[in-house]
């Protein structure tokens, strides 16, 4: 039996070693992408993303992107920084506490993944088509 005592959840830098397995096990074409964005790892989404979605708790928040899609840049914008992704593992956590049927590297990097769908221009919807992991 498990002496579960002394475990302790992943910290952030365990939440990012494992995001960064996840980039690498991407396909080429889409690994040269991700490194176009920044990734962040955070307990929680700030107060001002929350408000900005109209969510409630923080932990209805696993991950984030923030940018413009690769569909809808142009060489005429000017860039205001890097696209941005960010993953809340305090919500991961909680996710992967609840669901209790899949490794937690497997949810982190489906989390990144689908926010890096929205990197690529995909919506919620277009991701939901293919993807019924949220149902």
């Amino acid at each position: 039996m498990t002496d579960w005592t002394d475990l302790t959840p992943p910290d952030l830098a365990t939440f990012e070693q494992l995001a960064e397995r996840a980039l690498l096990a991407l396909p080429e074409p889409y690994q040269q992408a991700a490194k176009q964005v920044v990734l962040r790892i955070e307990d929680f989404a700030s107060d001002d993303m929350l408000d900005t979605l109209e969510i409630e708790s923080p932990f209805e928040l696993t991950g984030l992107y923030e940018g413009i899609p690769l569909t809808e840049k142009s060489v005429m914008d000017q860039p205001m920084g890097p696209d941005v992704i960010w993953l809340f593992r305090r919500a991961i956590l909680e996710e992967w506490a609840d669901r209790g049927d899949i490794p937690l590297g497997h949810l982190i990097g489906h989390v990144l993944v689908h926010e890096l769908a929205h990197h690529f221009g995909w919506s919620d919807a277009d991701i939901a088509e293919i993807d019924p992991w949220w149902e």
